[in-house]
């Protein structure tokens, strides 16, 4: 079934508030622009913008429900035979490959992470998504393997885990900063996974294997 036109209209107006938004936040900084401003660029009322999005990082990170659940959910969903270190190196490996716009090799990624950085608020809710996503992967570990609630594996393989992620979102993001070309970056950063899967050793590379 395909999407309606109410939600085809609801998707189209959260994307082009987040648009304005984040050209606003480039060209002026996030601290001095307000979320009046936002919804006239986007010519919408200030209560629309605040129905899609409660606080004002949401504009930055849309989303951001589902983003502290990204590493678990790249999990939950691996095929048979694939470990939970394996299948998060498939999703990146592929988001690289593809150019894909969320690991951050879009045109003018570099001027939005470099306005996110400089941004204290912003910069702290990079960290925290971090550190959530590390908890949350930590839970699905823990119930697929049926460790015991003291067993501390699956919290130190899900670190393991957002490690290796955060170490691609870096390299990319500096690289990105220092103002590459995506297609190197892209690359090489491929060729930086194969490194960090043989540092990770068998004992990760083959926790938690999905079985039939």
């Amino acid at each position: 079934m395909g999407v309606g036109l109410r939600e085809r209209k609801k998707q189209e107006t959260l994307r082009r508030i987040s648009a304005e938004a984040i050209r606003l936040f480039v060209e002026r900084g996030f601290d001095r622009v307000t979320i009046a401003e936002v919804a006239a660029a986007a010519d919408v009322s200030v209560n629309t913008v605040y129905n899609y999005f409660p606080a004002k990082e949401d504009l930055v990170f849309p989303g951001g429900d589902a983003l502290p659940d990204r590493l678990a959910d790249v999990v939950r969903t691996r095929p048979v035979g694939e470990s939970a270190a394996g299948a998060v190196l498939a999703y990146l490996r592929e988001a690289l490959r593809s150019r894909d716009r969320e690991i951050g090799l879009a045109e003018g990624f570099g001027r939005v992470l470099a306005m996110m950085l400089a941004t204290p608020a912003l910069a702290a809710r990079l960290t925290g998504l971090g550190e959530q996503m590390v908890r949350s992967l930590a839970v699905v570990l823990a119930e697929e393997t049926g460790a015991a609630p003291d067993d501390p594996l699956p919290r130190l393989v899900a670190s393991q885990i957002g490690w290796l992620h955060s170490l691609v979102y870096g390299e990319v993001g500096r690289r990105v900063l220092a103002g590459d070309r995506p297609d190197d970056i892209a690359e090489s950063t491929v060729d930086l996974l194969d490194s960090v899967e043989w540092l990770l050793g068998d004992r990760i590379m083959s926790y938690a294997v999905r079985e039939s």
